[in-house]
């Protein structure tokens, strides 16, 4: 089972950040190339809470743990970062305190990637998707759930104030002539290139 550490935290455990969100300019956000569902919420406080870049409102769950936010795409896509905004100091006992990221397929063949423990979170919670190998600096899927476990002080139902999920931004095209998508370097292909 893989852990996320935070710099000065344990091992596994993270404690949440600044209200302001920061992340690498390598990285955009993927989330709106989605469909988001949630295992049950609350009346008023349904996925579109975890998404409205509104950090006073929040998705609530209404029913067993495991709460679960299953983000799908319709083709695979990379993944490198997930964000959580949580706020303890508001939520309390509503305020995660383990998350487990899975990713797959589909419903039928999720496979947890990360499993994180937040203590007493208040911020931006930063979960990376990099695998052990450290040339695996991100996770390929066609679908991303973040399942809380738990939450503090036992807590049934859960508050998320918002979710990220970033990946690599594509990389930049540098070529002489602007129409063409690939730049061929052989002397061959160079000499073939132009109609003269």
């Amino acid at each position: 089972m893989a852990t996320e550490s935070s710099e000065g935290e344990e091992e596994g455990k993270l404690t949440g950040g600044s209200p302001v969100l920061s992340v690498d300019e390598d990285l955009r956000e993927m989330g709106n190339k989605a469909a988001w569902s949630v295992s049950s919420c609350k009346s008023g406080n349904g996925v579109s809470s975890l998404r409205d870049d509104n950090l006073e409102t929040y998705w609530q769950s209404d029913g067993a743990q495991p709460h679960l936010v299953n983000v799908q795409f319709q083709k695979k896509v990379k993944l490198q970062l997930v964000v959580l905004y949580v706020d303890y100091k508001l939520d309390e006992s509503y305020t995660p305190s383990k998350v487990s990221i899975r990713a797959g397929d589909g419903f039928h063949n999720l496979k947890e990637i990360r499993s994180v423990e937040l203590v007493k979170p208040t911020g931006w919670v930063y979960i990376s998707l990099s695998g052990n190998d450290p040339r695996e600096t991100f996770v390929n899927t066609f679908m991303l759930q973040i399942a809380v476990l738990s939450n503090h002080l036992n807590g049934r139902d859960t508050h998320v104030r918002q979710i990220k999920v970033y990946g690599p931004r594509p990389s930049s095209y540098r070529n002489p002539i602007p129409h063409q998508r690939f730049q061929f370097t052989s002397t061959e292909l160079n000499t073939y290139a132009f109609v003269r």
